[in-house]
């Protein structure tokens, strides 16, 4: 059974908590690193596990396309496919299929696959088998997020829609033959874009299904610290203090993670520390902008480690900058693992250091 504990405020309206799942304890706040095709890219477990990471998410919309969510059930879920024996997230896909031009309905989403281009239908019901069949710890609603710049209308239109269907993806959590051992817990998501009643309306509406958890959808979550900050604030009154509260696509540099924390978030997660890694962008903390491009000339001959007093592997080896630079412009595939410890390993200390 999915178990939530607070442990203690932090700054802001942060706070320390224990998150148990089937595959072990998390503290949190909790960083998750994204696997979206049940690896994190250039990374093993092993490395995950030793720079620091919990609970990493995987998304059901690439797994339900390939191998396929019955396959990965095969293998006995995507902990054993993947060799990963942590907490593992799965987000529905809702998200990810926005950019795909995809046909929205009342029943459901169809899209084209960008694998090969056959049409392919992703409903609430859909989404949630799939992801029960792939063997998360935790799952999340079919939800239809709400774009940057919606109007009000379109904004209650998707959050109506996404209300309908988190009742039918209820229903199928719900089965009998999904309740004998199940492992994978629902979290409901808040819509509503920028509108502080729409939020806050779709906030009661989730929280009266008294789900295990709660998300923060849509594209005004993750795309700047302070408008994140502004869209829980909207809605932190109603917001239950047992569960987990989540914020989707949060942390793209390490200041992120002091914003989302202070704001009340429990749980997030970005898929940019690893691709700014790869393109280049290695986390520096101490400057304005918060990374170095290793791909400028001036590092070709740094012999200083990217960031001093940095624990993780890469830094803690002594590799240096003008190597790296080196790496990067030679497209060895070394930069991409050792760049992407670094980053990840720099937020995740982030998050270790604002819980002590």
């Amino acid at each position: 059974m999915l178990k939530f504990q607070t442990a203690g405020q932090l700054t802001g309206f942060g706070r320390r908590g224990l998150l148990t799942t089937g595959h072990g304890r998390i503290n949190t706040p909790v960083f998750m690193p994204v696997g979206t095709q049940a690896t994190v890219k250039s990374l093993s477990p092993d490395d995950l596990k030793n720079l620091g990471a919990q609970i990493i998410l995987a998304n059901n919309y690439h797994l339900f396309l390939r191998p396929g969510s019955e396959n990965i059930r095969r293998f006995g879920g995507i902990h054993q496919f993947m060799k990963w024996d942590r907490s593992i997230l799965t987000d529905s896909g809702g998200f990810q299929v926005q950019s795909l031009k995809p046909k929205i309905t009342d029943e459901g989403v169809e899209f084209k696959s960008h694998i090969d281009g056959s049409i392919k239908l992703l409903t609430p019901e859909s989404a949630i088998l799939s992801q029960i069949h792939i063997g998360a710890d935790i799952i999340m609603a079919f939800d239809d997020s709400t774009p940057a710049g919606a109007s009000k209308k379109e904004a209650e239109i998707r959050m109506y829609r996404t209300h309908s269907w988190l009742d039918r993806c209820i229903r199928v959590w719900n089965r009998k033959s999904y309740l004998i051992n199940r492992k994978s817990f629902l979290f409901g998501i808040i819509q509503g874009g920028s509108y502080p009643d729409l939020r806050r309306q779709s906030a009661e509406f989730v929280i009266s299904k008294n789900l295990p958890g709660i998300a923060l959808g849509g594209a005004s979550i993750g795309r700047e610290a302070k408008e994140t900050a502004e869209n829980i604030a909207m809605v932190r009154d109603l917001l239950p203090k047992n569960i987990p509260i989540y914020a989707m696509g949060v942390g793209v540099y390490p200041s992120d993670a002091v914003s989302v924390i202070s704001a009340g978030a429990d749980m997030f997660d970005c898929v940019a520390p690893t691709r700014l890694a790869r393109c280049g962008q290695l986390y520096d903390p101490d400057s304005k902008s918060e990374y170095l491009d290793i791909s400028k000339s001036i590092f070709s001959l740094d012999k200083k480690v990217i960031l001093d007093g940095c624990d993780c592997y890469t830094c803690q080896s002594g590799f240096t900058r003008g190597y790296l630079h080196h790496l990067y412009k030679c497209k060895e595939l070394l930069f991409y693992r050792l760049a992407s410890i670094h980053n990840l390993r720099t937020i995740i200390r982030t998050v270790e250091n604002l819980s002590k």
